[in-house]
């Protein structure tokens, strides 16, 4: 955890504001506040992953995961139409 530093507050408009030092800034150009007591917590806005970095961090299926191999030689075949 880094040091405590006094920072400035001010108004902008009808919100107060806050000058974060260059060393706690956050990346992006959002984020989210809450308060926990006294304590108000200012956190970097979390980006929501896409479906292929979710799929990408997945694990990859095991043996025991996989499809059982159908024998299929004893299927009936039926015509269909189109």
């Amino acid at each position: 955890m880094s040091e405590p530093r006094t920072v400035s507050l001010f108004r902008n408009g009808r919100n107060q504001a806050v000058r974060i030092p260059v060393e706690f800034e956050l990346p992006g150009d959002e984020a989210e506040m809450h308060k926990e007591g006294d304590k108000l917590i200012i956190e970097p806005k979390r980006r929501k992953k896409t479906l292929l970095e979710v799929l990408d961090e997945m694990e990859p299926l095991g043996p025991e995961d996989q499809f059982p191999d159908i024998d299929d030689d004893h299927l009936p075949l039926r015509e269909v139409d189109l």
